[in-house]
């Protein structure tokens, strides 16, 4: 099976290979219109977005035999509050002063497509920080990790010293929730 990744995420990518799923990655460049607030439905309402025009790409060069399309889209949310990807400095600082101290969620909307079947689902995983001064914060910043983060953080970067604890997929943090991918594809009867 042909397996296409729509996503230019290296953390997706890398995701993926570690679990030791060969993949093509074709990037979606649809533009994002959610009619959704909940963070759970805004996921999962851009992972189908991205899968549908990706799947458009990838049956026009490949043909739809043996082709699979997954799209895939992460959020960071705090009392139903989206925390997306910092537009500055300060803003990051702004979210990561919001989630210091606390549990906040990482949601990420999975949708794959096959020539016979769509598969979507949403995941989503607890993370508690331990409080984190304000220098600390500034200090993280400024080292430019968190400025394509969801949240402004890396779990598996520089901010991982400030994570208590986590509850759910640790892969989810990270930008995708492989174990469960393969759990419902193989539900559905689809092994890759």
């Amino acid at each position: 099976m042909r397996v296409i990744l729509g996503s230019a995420s290296p953390r997706r990518s890398e995701i993926l290979t570690t679990a030791g799923i060969g993949f093509e990655v074709i990037v979606s460049d649809c533009e994002e219109v959610i009619t959704s607030v909940a963070p759970v439905d805004v996921v999962s309402e851009l992972s189908a977005l991205k899968a549908s025009d990706v799947w458009d790409k990838a049956a026009a060069i490949y043909g739809t035999d043996d082709l699979m399309v997954i799209g895939a889209d992460t959020i960071v949310a705090y009392e139903d509050r989206i925390f997306g990807k910092p537009c500055d400095e300060e803003d990051a600082v702004r979210m990561l002063r919001m989630l210091s101290g606390v549990t906040h969620q990482v949601y990420t909307g999975v949708t794959v497509l096959t020539a016979d079947k769509r598969i979507a689902f949403a995941d989503c995983t607890d993370v508690t920080m331990y409080e984190v001064s304000d220098e600390e914060i500034r200090c993280y910043v400024s080292s430019g990790e968190p400025m394509d983060k969801a949240g402004a953080y890396a779990i598996q970067g520089g901010y991982s010293r400030y994570i208590r604890k986590i509850h759910g997929e640790y892969n989810n943090v990270v930008g995708f929730p492989v174990a469960r991918m393969i759990y419902e594809l193989k539900k559905s009867g689809i092994r890759i």
